[in-house]
């Protein structure tokens, strides 16, 4: 059932899981253990409010962290029976959200900081902005994000946010746009133009779900299914750790082919 759920909607949220709450409480003194580590002090960005964390979490691959047994739980076991679990899992990005998020990001433009703000900074993950004229293309072709809470998360703390059906909406755009080369092309297609208009008709046309959540609880979001981070409620309560959350990315075995073309 969560296959097609992730199939149909473009995303799953999983309940309270004994198993993944035990895997949270060993990675979350390693999270933190890197969020303090001077080595990942550039990843501390848009004024001080959010901590971006790429691959910053000590696990191995088979998701273990701390001295936590193997990454396991529902969601596991659906990206298994999906056919999208590559065998491994990747070093997760630590994302911590602190209150006063969104400030501008070093560089970053009036309209990027109006769409970060008003927009949820919603996007795909992969797609990277390359040369002056900042065009999109397939950078990473990830085969899903996977996101774990560690803690601080709940109502207003900057919950994750997805368009639900919003990977039709992608897949038929970017489709279009990429099908016409053969993959091993694909990283060199500029996908601007199509990704901004699947984005606005995704707006249009998709329901926008909050998805706060709790340590031992999980969240699976489709590569192709836009999603962001919402703005911090001032009265939101403001954790110790800020709004924290491990999330798995690991990139298609089988390259950007697969990345249009998997269900």
């Amino acid at each position: 059932m969560s296959v097609e759920t992730l199939q149909r909607h473009g995303w799953v949220r999983f309940a309270h899981d004994p198993a993944v709450a035990e895997w949270a409480e060993h990675a979350l003194p390693a999270a933190r253990a890197a969020v303090a580590d001077p080595q990942f002090a550039h990843w501390l960005v848009c004024g001080g409010t959010w901590f971006v964390g790429v691959n910053a979490l000590a696990n191995g691959a088979d998701g273990a962290v701390a001295g936590s047994g193997a990454l396991a739980g529902g969601a596991v076991e659906t990206l298994k029976a999906a056919g999208l679990w590559p065998g491994y899992w990747d070093r997760a990005q630590i994302s911590v959200v602190y209150p006063g998020y969104p400030r501008p990001r070093d560089g970053e433009a009036e309209a990027a900081f109006r769409y970060r703000r008003n927009r949820d900074a919603a996007h795909l993950d992969g797609l990277k902005p390359f040369g002056p004229d900042r065009q999109r293309r397939l950078d990473e072709p990830h085969g899903f994000i996977l996101g774990l809470p560690l803690g601080g998360t709940g109502p207003g703390t900057s919950p994750t946010v997805v368009w639900d059906g919003s990977h039709h909406v992608m897949r038929r755009a970017l489709g279009a746009a990429l099908r016409p080369r053969p993959p091993e092309h694909w990283r060199e297609v500029d996908l601007t133009q199509a990704y901004h208009a699947a984005r606005r008709e995704a707006f249009e046309t998709c329901e926008r779900i909050e998805l706060p959540l709790r340590p031992g609880e999980a969240c699976l979001i489709h590569r192709l299914t836009l999603h962001g981070v919402t703005p911090w409620r001032d009265s939101a309560a403001a954790p110790p750790d800020g709004r924290m959350i491990a999330f798995f990315r690991p990139d298609l075995p089988g390259g950007p082919g697969d990345w249009i073309d998997l269900p």
